[in-house]
């Protein structure tokens, strides 16, 4: 008689022959045949029920051990830069194991979210079970979003949240994750579409009502991948940080520097000086020192701190909360140039003469000790004549100083004609239950313009003194609007009746002419949005591509190294330029520089769109509560699927769908970016003063949409048809049918061509 393993000796098996796992070989293994073989097809459903194994198509393998081959995951990868990846099947009892990846210069390179299939090994070691080792890429990670959570009877619904998509996603039984009805969900797919045609997904992350105070930002960072949590290591680091001294440094501790910051201001990382220039060749010019954080000397290249920062990219800022590029500990303490405490700057004394202009700059790594932690409104109440008592004995040796400098920089500036679109920026304020309290345009002082001008100094002083040392490092690069982009604005401007020169090449002097134009007059904020618009976006690169809007041809970010992981590159670029330390910029850094540039490109337009839906969101919910009220507006964009409108009090953006225009047929003309009644003959373009309806305000989704009142103050016209929208146009009453209306316009333009023929 055959004896039948034991289930300790199957597992004993398939640990040591991981390649000879089929039924069969272990039938053979064991010398089972015949009716023996029901006997070992029953005890392996046994062990695969009991979860002792589990079974890959025709083979068994241990549930707590991988396979030699398998299909895995690429994780983030960690704060020692190591790439990790988990296992994309598991149903073992033991934790799931921790994969390293062994990659070969060869191999390709791989990103979070990745599938592979890998040779795994076992290691045991104290940080991964498994070493594994790429055989190829088969995709990317599966498709992620966030939504609502809509309890059903077997399983439920995913609810987007996303404005751009409209598809539900089917959650099967045993895939909810614990989720509740209501309860905003953070879900990935989960296999092929379902049944009624929709994809798949499984609960991954629990985010709690999407109603709660302050949800907002939240939503917006999980569902742009914002970093919002510093792994234990970085902020270990960055507690072990202490404040610099004074060895190696300039001591400037005598000179009154001061920071100029927002009343919120969540960090102080640059403080000004402007004092007269007592050189007797420079008559009517001034020294202006800008001092900057040193980040840099906390930072250190390839230290958990540097990994998680560059990683991060940049701060991202919202109404409610700030999510920091560094932790507080530097971002608000260390790095933070706080009133009457000594803190460690790389600062760059500059002179401009009586015009503005640049004769003579240094840069110095020092110690400082900031005189005073003042406000725009503050400052510039100052000046208007109204100081408060704290500012009063600093305004003539501190403050009038300033601003004597920044009218000499404003004469340069408008020499050298950056572009000057005025935009107001929105100010969003937040209740402390984190509803929004109030929707207002940001005031812009002159105090505000002063920093301004003396940050774009300091960048340009960086930039160029890396250049003449031969220093590589990341520019700030705006190219010229591309020549298709300029064919819609003149389009624009034609259509309001302005010009803008064509056939030369392009100057933002050229622009400003055009802004200039419109200041005044019913198409101001139209042609500065649409310039806006023409615009490239800028980015980083180690090449020099200039930067259009500021008219400049050198410039590098220098000033907010605690906010932009470009600042820091550029400090870390200066100290190795001047020799200051061993914390420069390093080989490893300057290899990478290219790759750096793109990833930090990308974290600055994700933190961007992360900010514009947030705004969104706010905005929508500012406006729930007054559906149903009529708003002034102008028309901002036109598309085919329908009208946008700026909102004159909020500046939201309110959608009105084609079905809402009216009772008629719109033709979209792409070309001049206008809409066209089919029976009424109304134009609908870019620029129009517009009276609209709110019909929906989704806080969830951001989604405004309105409906259209009045027109340039004209109610719009009912139209002629009883289609709405994207609907065509109804035929008019007595018309014969279509077929036979084609073959009487087909006879008709036959008898127009022979008349034609005739009278010549």
């Amino acid at each position: 008689m055959t004896r039948i393993p034991s289930k300790a000796d199957i597992l004993q098996w398939i640990s040591d022959h991981p390649t000879q796992t089929a039924k069969r070989d272990i039938a053979k293994a064991f010398g089972i045949k015949g009716a023996a073989r029901i006997d070992l097809k029953r005890i392996l459903k046994e062990m695969e029920d009991e979860g002792l194994l589990a079974k890959r198509k025709s083979s068994y393998r241990d549930a707590d051990s991988l396979p030699p081959v398998a299909v895995l995951q690429i994780e983030p990868v960690d704060a020692d830069g190591d790439l990790f990846a988990r296992p994309l099947e598991w149903s073992g009892k033991a934790p799931m194991p921790r994969i390293l990846m062994t990659q070969r210069e060869s191999d390709p390179a791989l990103g979070e979210g990745d599938r592979i299939l890998a040779r795994v090994t076992e290691a045991r070691q104290e940080d991964h079970s498994h070493e594994g080792r790429l055989i190829r890429k088969i995709g990317g990670g599966p498709r992620r979003s966030l939504g609502i959570f809509r309890a059903g009877s077997e399983g439920g619904r995913i609810l987007p949240i996303d404005k751009k998509e409209d598809r539900q996603w089917v959650v099967p039984a045993g895939a909810e994750g614990g989720a509740k009805d209501g309860e905003l969900v953070e879900v990935e797919q989960a296999g092929p579409k379902g049944r009624l045609g929709l994809p798949k997904a499984r609960v991954i992350n629990r985010l709690g009502d999407p109603t709660a105070p302050k949800a907002v930002s939240l939503i917006a960072i999980h569902q742009h991948g914002i970093p919002d949590h510093f792994p234990d290591e970085v902020l270990a680091e960055a507690d072990r940080a202490k404040p610099a001294g004074l060895k190696g440094r300039e001591d400037l501790r005598d000179l009154p520097l001061i920071t100029i910051d927002p009343a919120d201001a969540r960090d102080r990382d640059d403080a000004v000086l402007a004092l007269p220039d007592d050189d007797p060749r420079n008559e009517g010019g001034f020294v202006i020192w800008v001092a900057i954080a040193d980040v840099a000397h906390y930072v250190r290249s390839g230290g958990a701190l540097d990994r998680e920062a560059r990683k991060r990219g940049n701060s991202t800022y919202f109404p409610d909360r700030v999510v920091p590029m560094l932790p507080d500990r530097l971002s608000g303490d260390l790095c933070s140039l706080h009133e009457d405490v000594p803190r460690a700057c790389v600062a760059v004394r500059m002179r401009i003469d009586a015009a503005g202009n640049k004769i003579a700059h240094h840069f110095v790594r020092g110690l400082m000790r900031s005189r005073a932690s003042l406000t725009y409104q503050e400052v510039q109440a100052g000046m208007d004549g109204a100081p408060t008592d704290r500012l009063a004995p600093m305004m003539q040796d501190v403050i009038k100083p300033l601003f004597g400098a920044y009218e000499a920089l404003r004469s340069a500036r408008s020499q050298r004609q950056p572009l000057e679109l005025d935009l107001p920026e929105r100010r969003i304020e937040i209740d402390e239950k984190g509803a929004v309290k109030s929707v207002n345009f940001k005031e812009r002082l002159d105090a505000h313009r002063l920093i301004e001008e003396f940050m774009v100094l300091a960048n340009v002083a960086a930039a160029e003194t890396l250049i003449k040392k031969r220093t590589p490092l990341l520019f700030r690069v705006h190219e010229e609007p591309n020549p298709d982009k300029l064919d819609a604005l003149r389009e624009v401007v034609q259509a309001a009746g302005l010009t803008l020169a064509k056939g030369q090449v392009l100057y933002t002097s050229h622009l400003n002419k055009l802004l200039n134009q419109a200041e005044g007059t019913a198409h101001d904020e139209l042609i500065n949005l649409q310039t806006l618009r023409a615009m490239t976006q800028a980015y980083y690169s180690p090449d020099n591509f200039g930067h259009f809007g500021l008219a400049l041809r050198n410039y590098a970010h220098f000033t907010s190294p605690i906010r932009r992981y470009s600042d820091l590159i550029v400090h870390r670029a200066l100290i190795a330029a001047h020799g200051w330390g061993d914390d420069g910029l390093t080989p490893d850094e300057i290899e990478r520089l290219a790759d750096t540039a793109t990833h930090i490109s990308e974290t600055e337009r994700r933190s961007m769109m992360a900010e514009r839906d947030t705004t969104d969101r706010y905005l929508a919910a500012f406006l729930s509560d007054r559906v149903g009220s009529e708003m002034p507006g102008r028309i901002s964009g036109i598309a085919k699927f329908g009208v946008f409108v700026k909102l004159d009090e909020t500046g939201a953006d309110g959608m009105i769908p084609m079905r809402n225009l009216g009772n008629e047929y719109f033709h979209y003309d792409p070309e001049s970016q206008t809409l066209m009644g089919g029976s009424s003959g109304t134009v609908i373009s870019v620029g129009q003063r517009a009276t609209v309806k709110i019909v929906e305000a989704a806080p969830v989704t951001g989604g405004l949409i309105v409906e259209l009142v009045t027109l340039d103050e004209k109610v719009m016209p009912s139209g002629g048809g009883r289609g709405r929208g994207r609907g065509k146009p109804r035929r008019p009453a007595g018309a014969p049918p279509k077929r036979k209306q084609a073959v009487a316009n087909k006879k008709a333009a036959k008898t127009a061509r022979k008349v034609k023929r005739t009278r010549r």
